[in-house]
């Protein structure tokens, strides 16, 4: 087969067992779930067991995506994991999927572009596919949030998640089935918005002024998303974006000429922002739930920490 470019496949996701609700964090801070649902709109969030590592997670997520598909270890030569939370330097968690699937030599990459990170992974499988230097890629954005969340500070605790989501990616010969050219960047001036740093071991940021940048900044950005796909907003038929805040999701989403039977992804609500697992999580539930019909295009739009961003439009398995 002749490769024009490259589709996604197959999903998957994992979360954890834990449920962590609003209530049960009013136990430990001062906060209640009107307040938490009123400004973020997060009613619950799954937390990792002890011992459960971001590779962990990775696995599972990517087990499902193979077996969605049909594939096994021996069809994949490309793994690609995109997290912050990994505690892991080396190996690299891409490595820690590889051994644990028993993918035999892949190219084994981590990528870490923060919240941003699944849509840059994707795009870098993309290109390798394009150019022939790989058959069948494995993409995945797994975090663990909660071993650097500050379960003292309100303003933040309430927020983050733990989980994870995987694509399967392989070449294709129809260019209306390939994901579109990527569009990403960042602004590296607000670099120190969200930071996660030797000194400073916890999530810390300027909420006010993400979602002031977020909200204002970002529909342009992802009104040339569609146009590098060759289509207008008021044709996808469904819209994920980090799940960093409803309110966010929501306000760029009355920026857009959405049709009525868009769907926008909202999995915050029961998920919280789990940075870069937050896209291919809610793409994975999404796709199973059939909510989106096969080929269908989705947008994919991924922005935070950096502050970088990335998106692309992909066909619905």
């Amino acid at each position: 087969m002749s490769v024009n470019g490259s589709r996604v496949v197959s999903v998957g996701h994992y979360q954890p067992e834990k449920i962590l609700t609003n209530d049960d964090l009013a136990k430990m801070v001062d906060t209640n779930d009107e307040w938490i649902v009123s400004r973020v709109g997060i009613k619950e969030r799954r937390i990792a067991a002890e011992g459960q590592k971001v590779a962990d997670l990775a696995i599972e997520a990517a087990r499902q995506a193979l077996e969605n598909g049909g594939f096994t270890a021996a069809d994949i030569d490309m793994v690609i994991v995109a997290t912050v939370s990994a505690k892991d330097l080396c190996p690299n968690t891409a490595c820690r999927v590889s051994d644990a699937l028993g993918i035999g030599a892949p190219a084994a990459i981590d990528i870490n572009t923060a919240c941003s990170g699944f849509e840059y992974a994707l795009a870098q499988a993309d290109m390798a596919i394009r150019t022939g230097a790989t058959r069948r890629a494995l993409v995945i954005g797994a975090e663990c949030l909660s071993a650097v969340t500050d379960w003292e500070d309100r303003s933040s605790c309430v927020l983050f998640g733990d989980g994870a989501g995987a694509v399967v990616v392989e070449g294709t010969d129809d260019p209306e089935l390939a994901i579109s050219p990527v569009l990403w960047g960042s602004e590296p001036s607000m670099s120190d918005v969200i930071r996660i740093e030797e000194d400073v071991p916890f999530i810390k940021q300027a909420g006010q002024t993400v979602f002031r940048w977020a909200t204002t900044q970002l529909a342009p950005l992802i009104e040339q998303v569609a146009e590098r796909a060759g289509l207008k907003v008021n044709e996808l038929a469904a819209f994920v974006p980090h799940q960093a805040n409803l309110r966010i999701i929501q306000g760029i989403a009355k920026r857009l000429d959405f049709n009525d039977d868009c769907v926008v992804a909202e999995d915050i609500v029961y998920s919280g922002n789990t940075s870069a697992a937050s896209v291919p999580l809610a793409l994975s539930k999404l796709v199973q739930s059939g909510k989106v019909a096969s080929g269908a295009p989705i947008l994919l739009f991924g922005f935070g920490g950096g502050l970088t961003y990335a998106g692309q439009v992909i066909r619905c398995p």
